[in-house]
């Protein structure tokens, strides 16, 4: 059962950030906030709009009607052209950023909402691209996110684990933001079976970023041990959410 369960994780298929592939067998921790409610008001009084590392476009299309000027950015190479292909019909303009950070593409105060849905982002370019006043929201996916998987594993806990509320908010007001909003929490989840351990790996490559499922074969077939007998492995999600707008 151990080998199906792996190679079928190994050759799943899947595009973007499609984190259905995973339903049933990981019940992801969310926090107590729905971001979606967050920006929903903003969003509807926004006339132009940026969401920042979009992914596949999954959730940015997920608010159609969108403003009449939006654009949209990705940094992760393979889900450039998922993301033109789900939003284009939607008259959203994808940039390619996968060159690394740097000034973003657009016009100083092109925006009045930028958002960025667990992505990265430059404070001051943030604050260059919006319009004076309007507002940066922000749901970050902080250092201590799923450190018991790693911890299972056996693998190096997050090059990232000190990114955190804090942290980023004191980078955004360093930037020239007035910080509005802050919110952090460690919200519980559930693994249910080795397989979705090697997907969810898949899905975030930045989680254990050398892992293969050869390398890590000795760290998962005990894991699977322990999830063959009814046992679950219990992770935490840690979140959190800032918005500003530039002072």
């Amino acid at each position: 059962m151990f080998r199906e369960l792996v190679d079928a994780a190994a050759d799943a298929a899947f595009e973007g950030w499609d984190f259905g592939v995973l339903d049933g067998r990981y019940t992801q921790g969310a926090p107590s906030w729905d971001y979606r409610e967050v920006v929903g008001q903003p969003l509807r009084s926004a006339a132009s709009l940026l969401d920042l590392c979009t992914g596949g476009g999954e959730f940015l299309s997920s608010l159609a009607p969108l403003p009449p000027v939006t654009a949209a950015t990705e940094a992760y190479p393979p889900n450039v052209a998922v993301a033109r292909r789900r939003l284009g019909p939607l008259g959203v303009r994808v940039a390619d950023v996968s060159a690394g950070p740097g000034r973003l593409p657009f016009d100083d105060g092109a925006f009045d909402l930028v958002l960025s849905r667990h992505g990265a982002y430059v404070p001051a370019e943030v604050r260059r691209v919006l319009a004076p006043g309007r507002l940066f929201v922000t749901q970050q996916v902080g250092g201590r996110d799923l450190a018991e998987l790693n911890a299972a594993l056996g693998a190096p806990p997050h090059t990232y684990r000190t990114w955190d509320l804090d942290t980023a908010a004191r980078e955004l007001e360093q930037a020239g933001f007035a910080v509005a909003d802050r919110r952090e929490e460690l919200a519980g989840g559930v693994l249910h079976d080795i397989g979705a351990v090697v997907l969810l790996l898949r899905l975030t490559p930045w989680q254990i970023p050398d892992f293969d499922p050869t390398s890590y074969e000795t760290r998962l077939r005990a894991l699977h041990e322990r999830l063959a007998t009814g046992e679950t492995l219990r992770v935490h999600s840690h979140r959190f959410l800032l918005t500003a707008r530039p002072r």
